[in-house]
């Protein structure tokens, strides 16, 4: 398995693949609702459906930096983690799901597509097999914590 090829498994795999530790991030989200979704676990923390907008938004940053695309074509607008939306409902919830996937899909065609030679070249601290394998270790670490705020959730009124 060359480089290219461990990369998109290491993406499918944190993504939407199967994992041995767990939920991978989609399936973190699956089934949430908009209650589970908008919920903080205190003040100042992030609910899931800002940990969905703000893994989607570096997926974009990152196949920005593959690729050499310009700032501006991000869905939304801001950086890294964005305001609620007026309504905060299924269909608020099933946008900010359609960004990610979106983003995804974007990401990995940019890394199926970019050529050999720059899997090795720097993209500002990283190479691009660094920055994708962060990418994946990304939606890890936030499949992990959605799986908390979840938590978090549903034990809020036990307390």
């Amino acid at each position: 398995m060359d480089s290219r090829e461990r990369l998109l498994e290491a993406l499918r795999r944190a993504f939407d693949g199967r994992s041995w530790h767990g939920p991978n991030l989609l399936g973190a989200i699956r089934g949430v609702t908009p209650e589970e979704a908008f919920f903080r676990p205190g003040r100042g923390r992030h609910s899931v459906y800002d940990l969905v907008l703000h893994a989607a938004y570096w997926k974009y940053v990152a196949r920005r930096r593959l690729t050499g695309e310009r700032r501006g074509s991000f869905p939304m607008k801001g950086s890294n983690f964005f305001d609620e939306p007026g309504t905060k409902d299924a269909l608020a919830v099933a946008a900010a799901r359609e960004v990610l996937v979106g983003e995804h899909g974007a990401l990995v065609e940019s890394v199926r597509t970019l050529p050999d030679s720059g899997f090795a070249e720097r993209r500002g601290k990283w190479s691009a097999e660094e920055l994708i394998a962060g990418v994946a270790a990304h939606d890890l670490y936030h499949a992990g914590q959605i799986q908390l705020v979840k938590k978090f959730f549903a034990e809020r009124g036990r307390r």
